[in-house]
């Protein structure tokens, strides 16, 4: 990435987190307030199967909405980086404020941008699995 779009290209990266971070949210909130609608259509036809079913669909929601706290919190520290003119200002700043949470050590600061969207993009992709393991272990026990 070049210094002068330094500033642009975080801030529409941390956009679309932001946006890839909420929509699994809303599903998933929407999905769990349907469930007793569901229920009450569908009738009592708990087998073992399907409670299995439903408890690995709860821990795959919840992991969704970890995995996207976790994204809103990145989209978060994008916004704090683009808000400096250099690259090396915002990972600076990002840095010390990882460190300040005890959450990073500063030794481990330095990282470049595209390093920084990398570790996030590998982020967005536990998410995605959790919600299609949220989606297929939902679907599997309102059918079973």
């Amino acid at each position: 990435m070049s210094g002068e779009n330094f500033p642009e290209n975080a801030e529409i990266f941390a956009a679309g987190l932001m946006v890839q971070a909420v929509w699994p949210i809303l599903l998933v909130v929407a999905a769990v307030m349907a469930a007793p609608v569901i229920g009450l259509v569908a009738g009592p036809q708990t087998t073992a199967l399907s409670a299995a079913a439903w408890l690995v669909a709860a821990a795959s929601a919840v992991a969704t909405l970890a995995l996207s706290a976790l994204l809103l919190f990145d989209a978060l520290l994008f916004r704090l980086m683009a808000s400096h003119a250099s690259e090396a200002a915002g990972g600076a700043a990002v840095d010390d404020v990882l460190a300040r949470m005890r959450l990073k050590s500063t030794a481990a600061g330095g990282r470049s941008l595209n390093h920084r969207m990398a570790g996030t993009r590998r982020l967005l992709t536990r998410q995605r699995m959790a919600l299609a393991m949220f989606a297929a272990a939902s679907l599997f026990a309102a059918f079973v």
